[in-house]
């Protein structure tokens, strides 16, 4: 039995009581139990004020019809909106502890959760069916059915894009007008010889000046100083050996469907995926690396099972070339139709990037086990200073680092990155003119020139 209001009926509506057992029971073996777990906390509430001995049977009676026409027909928002105020109602007039509020929010399916996120702000974190999974796991409600997510879906960051967004064709002409250099006539990418500015590294030392400067912090989490320590990470080794006779570096994408503002429909070359190629060959033809691209397709069914979908392959490729000391994830970023991520590196319009990690780490429940990565520290080490490369010698390219609280399968390596190379709003030209510069600082980095 679920842990809560039923606990206290009163002993003279045990005819009653009765019934919303047999309710519950129903709510864990029916296709629309959401739908009856939310009647029966609702009921259960309003039941205790206002409703007397049989009417109580009618009242879920009515109920359950008019839930589930709404359901029938999908109209998940305008079923929100229905309960919403009720639940808000109850808060304010009745003594109903948070819990039993956060458990009727977890009665809903992960669609009303994104909708709740999206207009109501409540103070839960929830990342689409991952977090409310969490969600489920924090308050015990159902933990069976959460154990059978094999692969531990880590959901997905929203500024890697949650719904795809595509561009009218005048807001495409637009952006090109705006770029105003025509496709083949770019500049050729001149590399920096010496950092364009140098940085004050006693500044760094400063958590708060650190975290502010350089850091965007998602509000589903936190960091430390424990973890967030400059003098540590600058420590760290990021170089990897010499020897490329075997593969050093692995190039995957999670979400490999991500275009740009023109990229043309099927062509993966027009994608993250041909960014994925320039910066393979780039890695390989002028630096000298061993690297791997991995063009495997983990989000065409669902994005929100991509990083679960992605683990096994990248797992076996890593099992198969242990050499490999370096895993990127390449992205790009989702934003706002009118923002445009766009700076100058050499004359040339380029798109801006931005660094992501996982600290596997929730306000709402703490540090979360069962996506444990060992590796945090190195991931935050490694990409900042990839960050202090990119800032010295690329002043503007590099957007703060994002940081938020899932795993984001940054867990296999160390040395592992997932990058948002520009946004839906970039031209495919501008986020490939961004290739050049981040495997430069990607070089210095690994053969221990920077920072």
């Amino acid at each position: 039995m679920i842990p809560g209001p039923s606990s206290r009926y009163d002993e003279k509506n045990s005819e009653t009581n009765q019934f919303t057992r047999w309710l519950v029971f129903l709510s864990f073996h029916m296709r629309h139990r959401q739908a009856f777990l939310l009647i029966y906390l609702i009921g259960d509430n309003m039941r205790r004020k206002w409703v007397k001995g049989r009417q109580e049977n009618l009242l879920f009676l009515i109920a359950m019809v008019c839930l589930l026409i709404l359901l029938s027909l999908g109209l998940k928002e305008q079923l929100f909106c229905l309960v919403y105020p009720g639940i808000s109602y109850m808060l304010d007039e009745y003594d109903t502890d948070d819990s039993s509020v956060y458990k009727m929010a977890a009665g809903f399916s992960s669609g009303y959760y994104g909708y709740m996120e999206k207009y109501m702000e409540p103070e839960i974190c929830v990342e689409n069916s991952a977090g409310a999974r969490e969600l489920l796991m924090a308050y015990e409600l159902n933990p069976g059915e959460i154990e059978t997510d094999e692969q531990h879906n880590e959901g997905m960051a929203e500024d890697e894009s949650m719904n795809e967004v595509f561009l009218t064709e005048g807001q495409q002409e637009e952006i090109l007008a705006e770029n105003g250099v025509q496709s083949g006539e770019s500049k050729e990418f001149i590399k920096a010889a010496e950092p364009a500015q140098v940085l004050d590294y006693e500044a760094l030392l400063d958590f708060d000046y650190l975290k502010k400067h350089f850091y965007t912090v998602d509000s589903s989490t936190n960091i430390g100083e424990d973890r967030l320590n400059a003098r540590k990470m600058l420590e760290y080794d990021a170089t990897i050996s010499t020897d490329a006779s075997q593969p050093q570096i692995l190039i995957y994408h999670t979400h490999s469907q991500e275009g740009f503002a023109d990229s043309i429909p099927g062509d993966a070359s027009t994608s993250i995926v041909g960014v994925g190629d320039k910066l393979a060959q780039i890695l390989q033809d002028e630096y000298g690396f061993n690297v791997i691209h991995h063009t495997g397709v983990y989000d065409v069914e669902s994005r929100d099972y991509a990083y679960s979908a992605a683990g096994p392959a990248i797992e076996q490729i890593l099992e198969e070339n242990p050499s490999i000391e370096v895993v990127i994830d390449l992205h790009r970023d989702g934003v706002a139709d009118t923002t445009r991520l766009v700076t100058d590196v050499g004359g040339r319009n380029t798109a801006q990037f931005m660094f992501f990690n996982g600290l596997s780490y929730l306000n709402s429940k703490g540090n979360i086990d069962y996506l444990e990565n060992p590796y945090i520290e190195e991931n935050l080490a490694f990409s900042f200073q990839m960050k202090l490369a990119a800032e010295e010698y690329y002043p503007n390219f590099a957007r703060n680092i994002y940081l938020k609280g899932l795993r984001y399968n940054m867990h296999y390596r160390a040395k592992s990155l997932l990058i948002e190379v520009g946004a839906q709003t970039n031209t495919v030209e501008e986020a490939m003119n961004a290739v050049e510069p981040i495997a430069h600082i990607l070089a210095m980095v690994l053969k221990g020139e920077k920072p």
